[in-house]
C-alpha cells in the first residue's frame, strides 16, 4: 500500500486495506502484492509500513500471509501471547513516530497456547519452568479480569486478552497515546480463526473516537 513516494494513509484506510487483504486470503484469491524484485529494490533503502502488527508468535499467525501483503508493508512484532514488555513498546513507538505507521493492530487467535498455560497456572497454582513464567505472568491479568466478569469460555477469554493488550499499549506508552490523541494513529485488536483464516475486530480506538473506551469494537 505505502512506499517511498506514497502519502501516509489514514488509520481507517490502513485498517480497510488489512481487512481487504484478509478477505483475499480467506477466499483463496491472494494478489501477493509488493513481493516482486522491483519492489524489493524500491524498499531497500527505506521502509514505510502502513501498519504495525503486535502479534502472537504462533507459527500459524504469519501476518504478511494472513493479510496478503508484501515487503515493507507491515512492521511486525511478535511474542507468545502478544505480551508487551519494554522492547515491544519501544518497537511500536519507533514504528509510529519514526516510520509514521498510522495503525497498530494487536493480533491474537483462537486456542492460544499462552492463554491456556496461564489458565492452567491460575487453576492449579503452579508456575511453568524457566522464562515461560514471564509469559504466564503477563497474561494472568487478563485471566483475572475474565474471572471478575464471569467469562469462562476460552475464546471469549482470548478476546478479553486482546482487548487488555490494546489497553496496555495505550496505558503504558504515552508516546502511542499521544499519536492516537493527535489523530495520527489508531490501535485495534483483532482475533484470527486458525481454521477459517478470518480476522475480526474485537477492540480498538481510531482517531475519530479517540478518548472512548478502547475495548469498544
Amino acid at each position: 500500500m505505502s512506499g517511498p513516494e506514497t502519502p501516509v494513509p489514514r488509520p481507517e484506510q490502513a485498517l480497510a486495506e488489512l481487512i481487504e487483504g484478509n478477505h483475499r486470503f480467506v477466499t483463496g484469491t491472494p494478489s501477493h502484492p509488493n513481493q516482486d524484485a522491483g519492489h524489493r529494490a524500491a524498499v531497500a533503502d527505506e521502509q514505510h509500513p502502513f501498519a504495525v502488527i503486535v502479534g502472537c508468535s504462533d507459527s500459524r499467525l504469519a501476518a504478511e500471509i494472513i493479510f496478503d501483503r508484501g515487503l515493507g508493508d507491515l512492521f511486525v512484532v511478535r511474542t507468545a501471547g502478544h505480551t508487551t514488555g519494554p522492547e515491544v513498546l519501544g518497537s511500536v513507538e519507533y514504528a509510529v513516530t519514526v516510520l509514521r505507521a498510522p495503525l497498530v493492530v494487536v493480533l491474537g487467535h483462537d486456542s492460544c497456547g499462552a492463554v491456556r498455560a496461564a489458565r492452567e497456572s491460575l487453576d492449579t497454582g503452579t508456575q511453568p519452568p524457566g522464562h515461560l513464567g514471564a509469559v504466564v505472568d503477563a497474561v494472568l491479568p487478563s485471566l483475572r479480569r475474565a474471572a471478575a466478569e464471569g467469562v469462562d469460555d476460552l475464546d471469549r477469554i482470548i478476546d478479553l486478552h486482546i482487548a487488555q493488550t490494546v489497553e496496555a499499549l495505550l496505558d503504558n506508552s504515552a508516546v502511542l497515546a499521544a499519536e492516537v490523541e493527535a489523530g495520527r494513529c489508531g490501535v485495534v485488536g483483532m482475533s484470527y480463526r486458525l481454521a477459517a483464516g478470518e480476522v475480526r475486530q474485537v477492540a480498538g480506538v481510531l482517531p475519530a473516537v479517540a478518548g472512548s473506551d478502547p475495548t469498544a469494537g
